[in-house]
């Protein structure tokens, strides 16, 4: 307890203004970690082989749960013209993606960066949802899929998969550069069969 205290009396005190603002940083950020997924930038080479097996037409929606920097969304409004929306809940990953945002609106982005919860988000319009989460968000999210999105619409999801799901592609794990699966699935989705106990 020494050490702690001794380690704590390196920072100066906060300010009332300053404790508000850690706190509304501190707690969507540990809600984002404990409910999604850490931000793990997914590798470039693995973004544009998601986009390219979304096959975006013109006018397409797709959101990405949890965009990270947003580095998908705005690749797929320049190169397919897609309608594209990425949704982040940490703060200050979304504030690092709407400091970036400038340059890809430079090359002709017109995607949009929202700070929200994707769990609360309506899907129902989506083209095409793509993810990277952990297995208990994969699990958590299902039923919100299932429940509101439309026929054809399809999930991509990097590195690992709707377990509950028959995917209708599976990209192979490039081990080599260490780079993980992507899985894809067209609605209606076909349900995996249960083990018998």
């Amino acid at each position: 307890m020494e050490k702690f205290i001794h380690f704590m009396e390196l920072f100066p005190p906060l300010s009332p203004w300053q404790t508000i603002l850690l706190i509304l940083i501190l707690i969507p950020t540990l809600i984002t970690l404990i409910w999604g997924a850490p931000w793990v930038p997914t590798p470039m080479n693995r973004v544009l082989k998601m986009l390219q097996l979304a096959k975006l037409k013109p006018g397409q929606k797709i959101y990405d749960l949890g965009c990270g920097d947003g580095r998908l969304v705005h690749l797929a409004s320049i190169h397919y013209k897609a309608k594209a929306i990425g949704l982040e809940f940490s703060p200050l990953i979304y504030a690092m993606a709407k400091l970036i945002q400038p340059y890809y609106w430079l090359k002709g982005s017109r995607a949009q960066i929202k700070f929200r919860n994707f769990y609360k988000v309506n899907l129902n319009d989506a083209d095409v949802v793509v993810c990277y989460l952990l297995p208990h968000s994969m699990r958590k999210i299902q039923k919100k899929l299932e429940l509101e999105l439309k026929k054809e619409a399809q999930v991509i999801s990097y590195a690992f998969p709707v377990t509950a799901w028959i995917p209708n592609h599976r990209s192979p794990r490039q081990r080599q550069k260490a780079f993980g699966p992507i899985w894809v699935y067209k609605f209606p989705v076909k349900p995996q069969k249960k083990q018998p106990l």
